[in-house]
């Protein structure tokens, strides 16, 4: 088992297009569907798995582009001691001063550790200055627990 750290930074406008953060529907509209409902879910299909939004469930960076890894630990330790490094470096710009707190993020750190050592994913989430969000997370992989069934993006 290892763990993969993903990170994204954009307007929260483009954070809050859900659709396009969800895997389509396994089964396509049916014949005669609406064409805007065919449409959409072709524009959803096509665009999950490259975009790089942060998908919903958090085991769904798994399909993303193996480009948008940004670390990969065999020890959860080193995986949260990113989480605690990358908190560090963007908490000047968190909205809420009470993100800021550094007795906070420690806490998140060490929870992080505990999560990812009995297998489960750490998802987080912070707004920046207006209107920016922040998405970090760290993805237990082979297998992952939430979803065995995705493969490893750096296997």
């Amino acid at each position: 088992m290892h763990h993969h750290g993903y990170l994204w930074t954009g307007p929260k406008e483009r954070f809050d297009q859900e659709a396009l953060r969800r895997p389509p529907h396994p089964e396509p509209p049916p014949a005669g569907s609406r064409t805007e409902l065919i449409q959409r879910y072709r524009e959803v299909a096509a665009e999950f798995p490259t975009s790089d939004l942060p998908p919903l469930e958090t085991a769904y960076w798994l399909i993303k582009p193996r480009s948008l890894v940004r670390g990969t630990w065999e020890e959860e330790k080193e995986a949260a001691s990113w989480l605690g490094e990358r908190l560090a470096e963007y908490a000047p710009r968190f909205a809420s001063d009470r993100n800021r707190d550094p007795s906070r993020l420690g806490r998140l750190v060490n929870a992080a550790a505990e999560q990812l050592h009995s297998g489960t994913d750490v998802s987080y989430g912070f707004y920046l200055e207006r209107p920016s969000y922040l998405s970090l997370a760290v993805v237990t992989c082979s297998p992952n627990r939430a979803n065995a069934d995705l493969a490893c993006p750096v296997a």
